[in-house]
């Protein structure tokens, strides 16, 4: 049963409360306990591992269950962008990702050697990126949308061997960017339509056909590279955050810790391969617990979505809080007309969760939303709301057992403040400062690819420094403040964006807010925010007015905006995060950068 209350401890922000979620068949059912007991050691020895020793992703999340009980349980239910769909078995995508082994195996593609998959969301894909680790090459996956720039950026970045890709996006997106890149030994043409090809591509139906289905994973050590995954570009240059088979650890521990994966789970990760979420939960998660996971390769589209939770009987829910912004705004009615009740369990990720999500989704889906958060360069979730405990609709939980999370001091230029031994100061319950993390967990990234200095740069005092704003409260739930570049510092205030942007999600007339500091000559920076309104909803002088007492009365003066501009077009990455940047690089006149993650509207 959920059931809200408010809940005593430190002086409430503006809409916390709980949300009450105990779910007593949980894998977790005692956080304490938990956290008390566990040690990565003991969570090592739930995995096989490779005969004779070792351990590599790939055997994890699939040989072990083809060989296995569960050889012919359904591994992907794969939604074409009709009606149509495939089912593929752990024992049938075993077979077709030894295949893909065995061809780069052929063409004399190593151990080491990075593999760039640009594909869409399709069977093919998952052959190709087990079967590389299989290979023991590293996978790098690439996001299908991502523009030729972002494409060259990356594959130059991590020195591509080889690109596996359709026919189309070769020819519109990497064909005038090959002599570019003089590491790129093999493009190979996956999917329909390859028979124009060019000279320099091999198409790879025909040697999938002709490699054999049996293939034997080398020796493989924990800290081999395994996966080669990039931050989004937004500010800067993309950085390659190298990762290691030895996350497949952390990969099985939040799954079934903070995701509750149970073995007859149908599970439906929303995000796209092309991004760490939809590797590290769409790919390897589900698929080392043995679940069932969906694969749909069509776009968000309310009803479609609202289609695939009720006929595949989804239980489990992985998504994006825009996504389900997009729900809302579509309406309760349309969710009324499907039956949801597989539905047991909804997390969300990417950015932070407005508390207002949280109670709908508890009021519409039926099911209270459980935020988490991480990053590229941890590998895998770190701190979340379980289900097992209490939501603070909000917060984005308590750090998984395993993970030692803190808040540290920032100085005046933003940096965390260090002694003259390198030690580092923790701030008080309630207060501001940066998060971290101290390093040893199995998915930490182990560097940037080329770029020994910068990865150095994210250490201080024995801890991870990741470069988000954060509090903590009296009973160890973190709430998110915003990106430390993000943050607007107002009359002597530090205010995070996020947290004015989720008081005026609040009102019944807005659908969605970016929020900057613009320059005041009194305040140093003032809070603007440009706001999206819902469908139906006119702008007025009278709505700017309300939005402005609004926010005022829940933030307060110090901290409400001194501006609101109503827009019907917020800029978006791809996936799907508002660009603070551009939206302040628009207001000031400044150089908008790279805006090759830009989301170009349909």
């Amino acid at each position: 049963m959920i059931e809200l209350s408010q809940w005593a401890g430190e002086p409430m922000m503006p809409g916390e409360v709980i949300v009450k979620t105990g779910d007593s068949g949980a894998n977790m059912a005692d956080y304490a306990r938990e956290r008390e007991s566990f040690t990565w050691s003991e969570a090592r020895r739930a995995l096989e591992g490779l005969p004779g020793g070792g351990l590599n992703m790939a055997h994890e999340a699939l040989v072990r269950h083809a060989r296995g009980p569960r050889r012919d349980h359904v591994a992907l239910r794969c939604l074409g962008r009709g009606d149509e769909r495939t089912d593929v078995t752990f024992a049938e995508l075993d077979r077709g990702s030894n295949r893909f082994a065995n061809v780069l195996s052929a063409l004399g593609v190593g151990p080491g050697e990075r593999v760039f998959v640009l594909l869409p969301r399709d069977r093919e894909l998952y052959e190709v990126a087990l079967g590389t680790l299989k290979n023991r090459s590293v996978l790098c996956p690439l996001f299908a949308a991502f523009g030729p720039e972002p494409i060259r950026q990356r594959m130059e970045i991590g020195g591509a061997s080889v690109l596996v890709t359709t026919a189309t996006l070769y020819r519109h997106k990497v064909a005038s960017l090959r002599d570019r890149l003089p590491a790129l030994r093999h493009v190979l043409l996956a999917g329909e339509g390859t028979g124009d090809s060019a000279a320099d591509t091999l198409d790879l139906a025909p040697l999938m056909e002709a490699a054999a289905d049996e293939f034997l994973i080398g020796p493989t050590r924990p800290d081999d590279m395994a996966l080669l995954h990039f931050t989004s570009g937004t500010t800067g240059t993309p950085k390659g955050a190298i990762h290691v088979h030895e996350a497949v650890v952390s990969h099985y521990v939040t799954g079934r810790l903070a995701l509750d994966l149970h073995p007859e789970d149908v599970f439906w990760c929303t995000a796209d391969p092309g991004w760490v979420t939809g590797t590290s939960y769409g790919i390897v998660s589900p698929l080392v617990h043995g679940v069932t996971t969906i694969v749909d390769e069509g776009d968000f589209d309310a009803r479609r979505w609202y289609a695939t939770l009720e006929h595949q009987r989804v239980s489990v829910w992985y998504t994006a809080p825009t996504a389900l912004r997009m729900l809302m705004r579509a309406g309760a009615a349309l969710a009324e007309e499907y039956d949801l009740s597989a539905l047991r369990f909804i997390a969300s990720v990417g950015e932070p969760l407005n508390p207002e999500v949280v109670l709908w989704g508890r009021d519409v889906l039926g099911r209270a939303i459980h935020d988490n958060w991480w990053q590229t360069e941890t590998g895998g979730i770190m701190i979340a709301n379980y289900p097992s405990m209490d939501i603070r609709p909000g917060s984005m939980g308590r750090p998984l057992p395993g993970i030692e999370a803190a808040v540290l001091r920032r100085g005046e230029g933003g940096h965390v403040l260090t002694g003259p031994d390198g030690d580092v100061q923790e701030v008080e319950p309630g207060q501001e400062g940066e998060l971290a993390l101290r390093p040893g967990w199995p998915s930490m990234f182990r560097g940037y690819l080329g770029n020994e200095e910068r990865y150095r740069a994210c250490f201080a005092g024995g801890w991870y420094l990741s470069g988000d704003l954060a509090r903590r409260d009296e009973d160890g739930y973190f709430w998110f403040i915003g990106r430390g570049d993000d943050v607007i510092k107002s009359a002597g205030h530090l205010i995070g964006p996020f947290e004015v942007e989720s008081a005026l999600m609040e009102h019944e007339a807005v659908a969605e807010v970016g929020v900057i500091g613009v320059p005041d000559e009194l305040l140093g920076e003032a809070v603007k925010a440009f706001v999206t309104l819902n469908a139906g909803v006119a702008p007025s002088e009278e709505l700017r007015l309300d939005l402005l007492g609004f926010a005022r009365r829940r933030l307060g003066a110090a901290v409400a905006p001194r501006e609101i501009l109503f827009t019907h077009d917020l800029p978006h990455t791809k996936s799907g995060k508002i660009m603070r940047r551009l939206l302040k690089a628009r207001e000031l006149g400044m150089p908008e950068g790279d805006t090759s993650t830009l989301e170009v509207p349909s």
